[in-house]
């Protein structure tokens, strides 16, 4: 028998000190993540994501920055049987008390419908009941049937979300005033996230860490867990900080790495080649062969996408150019129109 606790009175559970949180949005304060875990949880649901964000981690401490996301995992009972029968011991009990920033996260169970008729699943709903959502203090991320759960305990109210394919009638059933939608990667409407479903929650991870961290950090994640392709939350679509990286040379990811960290710095083929260690005539080759681009071309491709970032993030041209390592407005203008861009980057910003 599984150890159980008691699940305590209806509390709210607060985010701890919220007014001095930093925003979600806030590079500067940690993100405390609960991943909220019930009998039968899909083991790849969580774990995926999880992973994604230790990843993460491992490479902001690697740049000297300090880690962003901490990790807990919490269910009504100490100990649960996963969908592929591995016991989980030393859960947390889900908190009176979350610290923030924070995300809780939800995960699908095996079956065709996601059944809340039993006392793990009531508890959690319960402790769900509480939350009370805000962008950037406390979000909520669901990840398949996830979704449903939070339909279960009224977070989806009037709010756009979607789940995997055998469980959008479910949804739209549950909670007839959530905008369900279909045939999407994931969908973002204010402090709710949600994912169609397993690998797509490493999907939504990716595309959180771009946005709290760097779209090359969130590139670099993807190429440590192998995903070739990060898709986005309307259409399938590709990073262009993923562009030319479905290969598996270790010294050239190197170099991508390297570049899409820092955009603006000096590089030239021959410094390239330094972090490959390798000679410059080589890399070209090797960028060539594995990456289908010449190392320069690729160099002005990434300090096009910093420099697009830029212009979205509110900055004038000026200072998009500088941030991006081009020379010039003038030499952004000539990327922007090489690689096909309409408009112009005024216009863009």
């Amino acid at each position: 028998m599984s150890p159980r606790r008691t699940a305590p009175e209806p509390t709210p559970p607060p985010v701890a000190a919220a007014g001095d949180a930093a925003p979600a949005g806030d590079a500067q304060g940690p993100i405390h993540v609960y991943f909220a875990l019930l009998p039968g949880s899909l083991l790849l649901d969580w774990a995926g994501p999880a992973e994604a964000l230790r990843m993460a981690n491992q490479a902001l401490q690697a740049q000297g920055q300090p880690a962003r996301f901490v990790l807990h995992f919490i269910s009504p009972t100490a100990q649960v049987v996963t969908s592929v029968g591995v016991m989980l011991a030393g859960l947390a009990p889900l908190p009176a008390t979350l610290q923030g920033p924070a995300w809780v996260v939800l995960v699908g169970q095996p079956g065709t419908r996601i059944d809340v008729d039993h006392e793990d699943a009531r508890s959690l709903l319960h402790w769900l009941r509480g939350l009370r959502l805000s962008t950037g203090q406390l979000e909520l991320v669901t990840v398949c049937a996830g979704a449903v759960l939070a339909a279960h305990a009224g977070l989806l109210s009037g709010r756009r979300a979607t789940t995997h394919h055998q469980h959008l009638e479910e949804l739209a059933t549950v909670d007839p005033t959530c905008d369900v939608a279909s045939n999407r990667v994931f969908v973002a409407d204010g402090p709710v996230h949600s994912s169609a479903g397993v690998t797509t929650g490493i999907d939504l991870l990716l595309h959180r860490i771009a946005r709290l961290c760097t779209p090359a950090l969130a590139a670099q994640v993807a190429q440590t867990m192998v995903v070739a392709l990060r898709r986005g939350p309307n259409d399938p679509e590709l990073s262009p900080f993923l562009h030319h990286r479905n290969h598996l040379h270790a010294a050239l990811h190197r170099v991508q790495d390297a570049v899409g960290q820092e955009p603006q710095a000096a590089w030239t083929v021959p410094r390239m080649a330094e972090a490959a260690h390798t000679s410059p005539r080589h890399l070209t080759r090797l960028f060539l062969e594995h990456a289908g681009i010449a190392p320069l071309a690729y160099l002005r491709r990434i300090r096009l996408a910093t420099a697009e970032a830029a212009l979205q993030a509110g900055h004038n041209v000026t200072q998009a150019a500088l941030m991006a390592g081009f020379s010039s407005d003038t030499q952004l203008r000539r990327a922007w129109h090489q690689f096909g861009r309409g408009g112009t980057p005024s216009q863009r910003g």
